[in-house]
């Protein structure tokens, strides 16, 4: 069984242009990492030209389908009947995009089969982590 998701989503970017095309952005989960996910969208889809990678909860992105989550870098909300908002904020500025919640659902779905929620802990080696740590820190 492999150890990680990739589900690429379509995006939509919220800005003042009346219809921004869709971007392009894939949604990473993997079971090293199991209380993250990552959301990555392709350097033409930047301003900066380059590769954006945003880490955050995976429990956040869950809670955000129901109701707004978030109080920092990453929020989540619901939009509508069908649509998931997240605000990324950064010195630079705040991207806002709309993806369909049903992409989320089912990339949620597909990371609970891999580990389910709650049962994150059970991936973590954290006797070998403290021991690299500190073999790091002599």
């Amino acid at each position: 069984m492999s150890t990680v998701i990739e589900q690429p989503v379509e995006a939509r970017l919220v800005a003042a242009a009346p219809r921004m095309p869709s971007i392009p952005a894939t949604l990473h989960y993997d079971r090293s990492d199991p209380f993250a996910v990552r959301m990555t969208f392709p350097a033409p889809a930047t301003l900066e030209g380059v590769e954006v990678c945003w880490t955050f909860a995976r429990e956040l992105l869950a809670a955000g389908l129901d109701d707004a989550e978030g109080h920092g870098d990453v929020r989540v909300r619901p939009y509508g009947y069908d649509r998931t908002v997240l605000e990324f904020h950064a010195p630079e500025g705040t991207a806002v995009i709309h993806v369909h919640s049903a992409e989320i659902r089912r990339f949620l779905r597909a990371t609970s089969e891999l580990v389910p929620a709650g049962l994150e802990h059970l991936q973590l080696d954290l006797d070998h982590d403290l021991a690299e740590l500190m073999r790091d820190a002599c």
